[in-house]
């Protein structure tokens, strides 16, 4: 739902609901280049405004610059409320999350972690990837679980696909996808002079309709999105995501 606002409120196009409820885990999908820790920090930024708690933001390495496009950039008080944290490996991260009871302070409203592909590349096996998965999951269920009745706790996870993938990758995403019912799918599209442009698919795991936006980066840097022109959206067509019609 956090990423939904972004994207809708992007386009100057509301869904005509603003609830604050987390919904389900969500994977972030797309090639590299595709915008993922762009609008990962763009959700970030929005449920820091929503004064429903902070926003812990994991990756490997710090951002070399903060994502443009979106006002809220520039409020210190939203960025004061994501906590970033670079756990260097797999096992930092696992170490992280096993810790995450014993972390001062309150409890995050919305867990984020880019670059999952980097923390299994070591060990790509489907054990690895769902024991990360069902770590990440239990994380997020402690966090609501301290946050109270009716304040969940959000997770979204940004994975990167390669356009030909083998049967391993199509196996580790089909696993993947059993524990992030959501995902939304970043697929590159013709660009202008000097753009990079996204189509990006949210399918929203049957809870509502899949929705489609163009998200384009200009050569600033800066993000502008408005909505796709069709709604015929069909992310199974690209090659990263022939693994996505699954049971």
């Amino acid at each position: 739902e956090t990423l939904r606002r972004v994207l809708s409120r992007g386009s100057a196009v509301g869904t005509g609901e603003d609830t604050a409820e987390a919904g389900p885990p969500l994977l972030l999908l797309g090639a590299p280049g595709s915008g993922k820790t762009a609008l990962l920090f763009a959700a970030a930024l929005e449920a820091a405004g929503e004064g429903r708690g902070p926003v812990l933001f994991l990756t490997r390495r710090p951002l070399q610059s903060l994502p443009r496009g979106t006002g809220a950039a520039l409020d210190p008080l939203r960025l004061q409320k994501i906590r970033f944290q670079y756990p260097p490996s797999t096992g930092e991260l696992l170490r992280l999350l096993c810790s995450a009871h014993e972390a001062p302070g309150p409890a995050p409203s919305l867990l984020l972690l880019d670059g999952l592909e980097e923390y299994l590349a070591k060990d790509p096996g489907p054990q690895e990837a769902a024991y990360l998965a069902a770590l990440l999951l239990d994380t997020v269920a402690y966090f609501s679980h301290r946050r109270g009745p009716n304040r969940d706790c959000g997770l979204m996870v940004a994975l990167q696909t390669q356009e030909e993938g083998d049967s391993g990758d199509a196996l580790q995403l089909a696993l993947l996808q059993r524990y992030f019912p959501a995902q939304c799918w970043l697929q590159p599209d013709a660009p202008g002079p000097g753009e990079c442009r996204i189509r990006a698919c949210l399918e929203p795991s049957g809870l509502g309709p899949r929705t489609e936006w163009c998200v384009t980066f200009q050569p600033d840097g800066e993000m502008k999105i408005t909505r796709w022109p069709t709604q015929a959206c069909d992310p199974s067509s690209d090659k990263s995501s022939s693994s996505g019609d699954q049971p």
